[in-house]
């Protein structure tokens, strides 16, 4: 009974140094999102530089915890709910990974965008839905903290506004390309940096659902809410 009560122990605190290193990569995608977007905006290369720097450490925290959450299935024998924690663990930690990547793609375009002409009010739409990407990360991650299956379904939801916004800013692409073909180089950026957020989106939500797996033992049953996308619509209209 102390042996097991021993290795129970020495578990959790192998957890909790994993689940730190989460919050820790957790913290700087968020920054990097915002920074990202910001750069966008003041068009700030130095800014979009620190962003591209910062995705090296993310990248190099996600190797840790998979390191050491491979380390500590081999060394405790977790038992199925212990061993679902620390798996749902290393997909958080994949996705947070991900967004990192696009958040990186986001600055790498800034120095684009720089050199071409401004397409006016574009730049703050898509940091609002960066900010809203972003919220959702935080709220997703502290979900995960404090094992909130409610507070994770509520991000879950909120992806179909991402959604909508994305949907919203092609259609003022097109509409800018359409007026001014000075803005075609430009709106085609805008919308790669569009689509990386919406697909960090899908990144959060995923986090999400591994919260509710993790509280609940249970994927959610009912697929998340997608607003159909204006490119795949315009698609099948050109196939008809």
């Amino acid at each position: 009974m102390a042996d097991h009560q021993h290795i129970s122990s020495a578990f959790d605190r192998d957890l909790e140094a994993i689940q730190a290193l989460i919050m820790k990569m957790g913290g700087m995608v968020e920054a990097n999102i915002q920074n990202a977007a910001t750069s966008l905006v003041e068009r700030d290369e130095a800014l979009a530089e620190k962003v591209r720097a910062a995705d090296k450490q993310i990248d190099a925290l996600e190797e840790r915890v998979n390191t050491e959450a491979a380390r500590l299935i081999a060394l405790r024998s977790p038992t199925a709910g212990d061993l679902r924690t620390v798996l749902s663990v290393m997909k958080i930690s994949a996705n947070l990974e991900r967004c990192g990547d696009y958040a990186k793609n986001l600055a790498k375009r800034t120095a684009v965008l720089v050199q071409l002409q401004q397409v006016e009010g574009t730049s703050n739409s898509i940091r609002r839905m960066a900010r809203e990407v972003e919220l959702m990360l935080k709220d997703a991650l502290d979900a995960y903290l404090h094992r909130d299956a409610e507070k994770a379904e509520d991000v879950r939801q909120r992806d179909l506004e991402v959604d909508q916004m994305y949907n919203a800013l092609f259609r003022e692409f097109l509409t800018f390309m359409m007026e001014d073909p000075r803005n075609i180089t430009a709106c085609m950026h805008l919308h790669f940096i569009a689509k990386n957020i919406e697909r960090m989106g899908d990144h959060v939500t995923s986090i999400a659902e591994q919260v509710i797996y993790l509280v609940t033992g249970q994927m959610p049953d009912e697929a998340r809410p997608k607003v159909d996308s204006t490119v795949a619509s315009a698609l099948k209209e050109g196939d008809a």
